[in-house]
């Protein structure tokens, strides 16, 4: 059943009908869509455009197709238009004459605008939920490694020591910000597009406020043309699932590093792994690499949308069809990656002696030599340049500062006491960085203690 065949004599050519249908995709709306047409029959019937008693038989017939659907009794089959004919044809199917009013003051274009708002409101929390998973996950993590010493790194070089915790801690921080966007993305979302019509709202005296707060919107659109032609929110949230795919994907990266039999900070667990067909001591970090290359998916998403948005003018042109595929993958891509990916944290096991070690063989106490010269009264300037040439004896000796002996060190400078072991020890050289976001084990718990607070809202 078309929704339109009225003013049409022809058939529609089947393939014109196949390009046009979007029921292959749009089915998973069949919820949004049924729970938009119960409020608004609601509301028509509060607003006697409708009998309480047809309101009555729509809203239960709405019901049973819900439940027949979600048990497998009724099909979503292609010979519908969308999901939206599927629904009304039905309807009309089970309760006869009443089930032709529900369309009354409204166009398919607020009904999919409606919908896809529901959808992506729900979608959103979801999503939250996952990177919260993957939050606690990474906090307790930091909880347990505050004295795991490795390199922080520059360039891919080794540059100071820090702790796990602290560098996993900015991935908190990163996805602490990514569930801000989705928040603040909710919260301007918001609004109902119920009763735009198909632009120019309708002459039946809807009360749009009564539906949108039906459907939890804080009210309506305040312009019916931009109601039904909006899709600000989709790119928006598109944007941000870039953004958290890129957080991912950073973490991938560093995740494939460390699995390498170069680095072995870590090692992957079995389930969270694949082999090689032909080489038998492969173990590949096969999710990571995936997630990271399933960001490119979610960024052609966000390019797609905006290529498809950029030249169309106002109301709603067919062309905002493509919004749907477009959002669903992304929204299901970033879902798995942040469900799987969290699996991986969780079961991965760090090599902290290996860390360490790594640590110590970086000069990355350089920095804390020069500044244990610059206590003793010498200049940053002229302490940089002794810590340099330090550096070159110990290439030259083939060992790291904590190694090189101490007249080694008066050879270079006469200041140089025993106490210079002390104020390059790993240990000391992380722990003294305790301003708030240092490394340090005191700043750490700190930040770790707020983590929690964080979680628990």
């Amino acid at each position: 059943m078309k929704l339109w065949g009225g003013r049409f004599i022809k058939e529609t050519n089947k393939l014109v009908h196949n390009f046009n249908s979007s029921i292959s995709f749009d089915s998973r709306l069949f919820r949004h869509d049924i729970k938009g047409s119960i409020a608004h029959a609601t509301m028509l019937a509060k607003q006697g455009i409708i009998s309480e008693d047809e309101k009555d038989s729509i809203v239960k017939g709405l019901g049973g197709i819900m439940e027949d659907i979600e048990n497998g009794l009724l099909k979503i089959t292609e010979e519908y238009e969308d999901i939206h004919s599927f629904v009304e044809s039905n309807l009309i199917g089970r309760i006869g004459e009443a089930g032709k009013k529900l369309h009354t003051g409204r166009s398919r274009n607020d009904q999919v605008a409606l919908d896809m708002k529901l959808y992506v409101r729900n979608e959103i929390d979801e999503l939250d939920q996952l990177i919260k998973n993957l939050m606690v996950t990474l906090n307790q993590i930091m909880k347990d490694n505050t004295e795991t010493f490795m390199p922080g790194f520059t360039h891919l070089q080794k540059a100071q020591p820090v702790t796990l915790a602290h560098h996993l801690g900015a991935y908190f921080e990163m996805f602490k910000r990514d569930r801000q966007r989705l928040y603040d993305i909710k919260n301007r979302m918001n609004t109902s597009p119920l009763g735009s019509g198909a632009l120019a709202g309708t002459t039946y005296p809807l009360d749009r406020d009564y539906s949108a707060k039906l459907l939890g919107f804080d009210g309506p659109t305040m312009n019916s043309m931009d109601g039904v032609s909006d899709r600000d929110y989709l790119i928006e949230l598109l944007s941000a699932l870039s953004i958290l795919m890129m957080h991912l994907s950073r973490f991938s990266e560093e995740i494939i590093l460390w699995n390498s039999n170069e680095y072995q900070f870590i090692e992957l667990d079995d389930a969270y792994s694949t082999g090689s067909s032909i080489m038998p001591q492969k173990k590949n970090p096969d999710i990571a690499e995936l997630v990271r290359g399933k960001t490119g998916r979610v960024y052609g998403a966000l390019i797609s949308l905006l290529t498809t948005m950029k030249g169309l003018p106002l109301a709603y042109n067919k062309d905002m069809q493509e919004d749907k595929e477009f959002t669903f993958d992304a929204i299901d891509t970033a879902k798995d990656c942040l469900s799987l990916f969290e699996g991986m944290l969780s079961t991965m096991k760090f090599n902290n002696a290996i860390m360490e070690n790594s640590a110590k063989m970086g000069f990355i106490n350089a920095t804390d030599a020069a500044d244990y010269l610059v206590n003793k009264g010498l200049p940053f300037r002229d302490a940089h340049s002794i810590i340099g040439k330090l550096v070159l004896t110990c290439i030259d000796k083939g060992v790291s500062l904590d190694d090189l002996k101490l007249d080694d060190y008066k050879a270079i400078s006469p200041i140089f006491e025993d106490d210079i072991y002390e104020a390059i020890s790993l240990k000391n050289c992380v722990n003294k960085r305790n301003t708030i976001g240092a490394p340090g084990k005191k700043a750490m718990e700190k930040i770790i203690k707020m983590n929690e607070e964080y979680l628990q809202v």
